[in-house]
């Protein structure tokens, strides 16, 4: 089952009852000891033991039937265009697809595969605004994007960084993928974009895109953005030495994406938990990319890190909600009072060899997905893409 696309939002009271797992977001407590959670108007406004709940009159009830539930996957580094087209693999419909792997949220680290994409001030400034309003007002089987992220170019002043900003511009796409490549001319440009409260990301290791360059670390700590975009290469990272260096060198968020370097992005993975940061680590896919669209790639970055990385699967999974939600300033992530009711049911996939949910994904094998529900709304129910689950939820009305 698959909705249509739209920004609309819950109406009326969602219960979800009989929860086996409830994983949190959050590194500080990914447990909790909770089997009910219960949202209003697309808000969580009630978790814990059924009988300490208020689920009278709800509009809609899921018996999750003993599955975990988790907030919704936020994939941080994505390269939309327009709706749920992409031309880098002409294909379309693959942010739907990503749906059926979890993602609720995504966020844009520049819309550089526009053909023809504008490189002077006026067109890059009006794309930016362009695709902040369409995805603002589309969301592909309600998958919320965040989108409108500028790539810097030389020749721009403080006055444009104040222009998108009051536009609604509130993000800019990879550093480094312009003609802005420089230190000290990047950390001018970000420290404006800041001013603004416009995050900045910034693109590490060698070229990707035609007008992308190699990133090396003391260009990435001169710029000091706020998210040190796919440390482990987009495609090719930079020596371990230097990614270490990064680690330990700021405090700015630490991006490991699918179709990047494994060995590196174990390796940051390693660093940040050996510097007890693990709070810094996002995760994204970056893609679409030439390897093509994985709608699985935060899935299988999640089960890849914890059958290899040695952080239990409920932290890791945080890394793909909780994390990247604090870093990046959004109201999902979290299964908390308040916070928009993002949620993904899943459960151990059938025949794996771990013994439940979270000791299958550590090692190495990816859930079974039963629903996934954005803003309170049932977007889809058994995954078509991930493998069939022990135990999917129901849906009783």
């Amino acid at each position: 089952m698959a909705l249509a696309a739209g920004a609309e939002k819950q109406q009326g009271k969602l219960v979800i009852r009989h929860i086996g797992l409830m994983l949190s977001g959050a590194l500080e407590r990914p447990i909790l000891d909770a089997d009910t959670v219960v949202a209003e108007n697309g808000r969580i406004t009630a978790l814990g033991r059924e009988k300490d709940c208020d689920t009278d009159e709800a509009r809609v009830v899921v018996d999750a039937h003993g599955t975990a539930l988790a907030p919704g996957l936020i994939d941080s580094h994505v390269h939309p265009v327009f709706g749920d087209w992409t031309p880098r693999q002409n294909q379309l419909g693959w942010v739907e697809s990503c749906l059926h792997g979890g993602v609720t949220t995504m966020i844009s680290a520049g819309e550089v595969h526009l053909p023809g994409r504008p490189r002077d001030i006026v067109g890059l400034k009006a794309l930016a605004v362009t695709a902040q309003r369409a995805f603002s007002g589309f969301r592909p089987a309600g998958v919320k994007i965040h989108a409108g992220a500028p790539v810097i170019e030389q020749g721009m002043v403080e006055a444009d960084f104040a222009d998108l900003a009051a536009a609604g511009v509130t993000l800019l796409g990879e550093v480094g993928l312009g003609t802005v490549k420089v230190g000290d001319e990047a950390a001018r440009m970000v420290g404006w974009a800041r001013k603004y409260g416009l995050r900045s990301t910034i693109h590490t290791g060698g070229p990707s895109v035609p007008g992308s360059g190699y990133i090396d670390a003391d260009t990435v700590l001169a710029a000091d953005a706020d998210v040190i975009g796919h440390i482990n290469g987009g495609h090719t990272a930079l020596p371990l030495t230097q990614i270490r260096c990064l680690c330990e060198g700021c405090g700015r968020a630490i991006e490991i994406v699918h179709n990047g370097n494994e060995l590196a992005g174990l390796s940051a993975l390693r660093f940040a938990r050996e510097l007890g940061q693990l709070e810094r680590v996002v995760l994204g896919t970056d893609s679409p990319a030439g390897s093509g669209v994985q709608p699985l790639g935060i899935l299988r970055l999640i089960a890849f890190l914890a059958s290899f990385g040695a952080v239990p699967a409920e932290q890791v999974i945080c890394c793909a909600t909780g994390n990247t939600a604090r870093q990046r300033g959004l109201d999902c992530g979290l299964i908390e009072v308040g916070k928009a009711a993002d949620f993904l049911l899943m459960d151990r996939a059938q025949h794996s060899a771990g013994t439940d949910l979270l000791e299958s994904i550590g090692k190495g094998d990816l859930p079974g997905i039963g629903m996934v529900i954005v803003d309170g709304i049932v977007r889809c129910g058994r995954s078509r893409n991930t493998p069939p689950a022990d135990r999917v939820p129901e849906l009783l009305g």
